[in-house]
């Protein structure tokens, strides 16, 4: 499955752009949901812990040295710099998400 939407290479790393469903009963990168990667939390939406949450899971699956929301931090729908982290190793882990 194609991924092409949902991750960009940028000058530092990469950008995903992800669904986020928080309170959820485990956290998880589910996979591809319309043009982003559906990811759930465990972390409740309120003071930025579904946001850290989110940013902690990209960070330690992609092996990124860095993570914070670019856009879309008080919403569902939100963009996820990558510091560090290679195009290709995103799109291949997200790729094995959504075949698995």
């Amino acid at each position: 499955m194609e991924i092409p939407d949902r991750v960009r290479a940028v000058a530092d790393g990469v950008e995903v752009r992800v669904l986020v469903v928080p309170n959820a009963s485990r956290t998880e990168i589910v996979g591809p949901h319309g043009d982003r990667i559906k990811i759930r939390v465990t972390a409740p939406p309120e003071r930025g812990k579904a946001n850290k949450a989110v940013c902690a899971l990209l960070r330690d699956a992609t092996g990124a040295s860095g993570a914070e929301v670019v856009a879309g931090a008080g919403h569902r729908e939100k963009t996820i710099a990558l510091t560090g982290a290679s195009p290709d190793t995103v799109r291949n882990l997200l790729t094995l998400k959504a075949e698995s």
